[in-house]
């Protein structure tokens, strides 16, 4: 049985956690639950919103990944309603030209945020902040077989692939057989890990970490118009 020991944990500031399917949408959902966690509360954003105004800022069509600025500028300018103002779609819209926002999602909620030092330093001084942190990784295959205690940790040899680039949410941090960890909230539903989170021992995440992002201040953005 490995030994975990737990020194923070911001989970209970999260609902439970959310599936992204087999869309490329995990930076939306990073980036809509850190938000709504600094939100009274817990009250899902629409992660819909969220990818569909960071892809039209950067160009991209919906069937590839958001950028981490696209999506930071989206939360500042354009913000998020709550997840009844556009539902998540199960699968990607089968024309691009007809994929767009409801004519009223009502309330807009925006956030400042910027992108973060990505050591595990970093990460834990914000953790203890009660600052949860977006984090992009590049993976490898022992995150997709988590421990019964929820724990990954790289097998001898194995290496970050760089093609398999995934964003989750630091949620706490701790030791994992007295070595440092960070707990991850990941965007593949409650079956994975535990309930949905992990935790990424220093030996994996270290040299996979390649982006992080921290999100800040509230943001008034009732008063800008959406773009068409």
């Amino acid at each position: 049985m490995t030994s975990v020991t737990i020194l923070k944990d911001l989970r209970s500031e999260f609902g439970a956690a959310r599936n992204q399917g087999s869309r490329p949408t995990c930076l939306a959902f990073a980036a809509s639950d850190a938000h709504a966690a600094l939100r009274p509360g817990w009250s899902p954003l629409s992660c819909e919103f969220a990818f569909y105004h960071a892809q039209q800022r950067a160009g991209r069509s919906p069937d590839q990944g958001a950028t981490l600025s696209a999506m930071l500028a989206t939360l500042r300018q354009e913000g998020q309603p709550e997840e009844i103002g556009w539902p998540y779609l199960g699968a990607p819209p089968t024309d691009s030209a007809l994929w767009s926002p409801p004519a009223a999602v009502g309330p807009r909620f925006g956030r400042a945020g910027a992108p973060h030092a990505h050591a595990v330093d970093a990460i834990v001084a914000e953790l203890d902040a009660e600052r949860p942190v977006i984090l992009l990784l590049k993976l490898s295959r022992s995150f997709y077989m988590p421990t019964p205690e929820g724990v990954i940790q790289p097998a001898p040899g194995e290496t970050p692939e760089p093609a398999r680039r995934h964003a989750v949410v630091a949620v706490g941090h701790g030791t994992v057989q007295g070595a440092r960890a960070i707990l991850v909230r990941n965007s593949w539903g409650p079956g994975w890990g535990i309930g949905g989170h992990g935790w990424l021992t220093e030996g994996f995440i270290a040299p996979r970490l390649f982006a992080a992002a921290l999100l800040t201040e509230d943001v008034d953005v009732s008063a800008r118009p959406l773009a068409a």
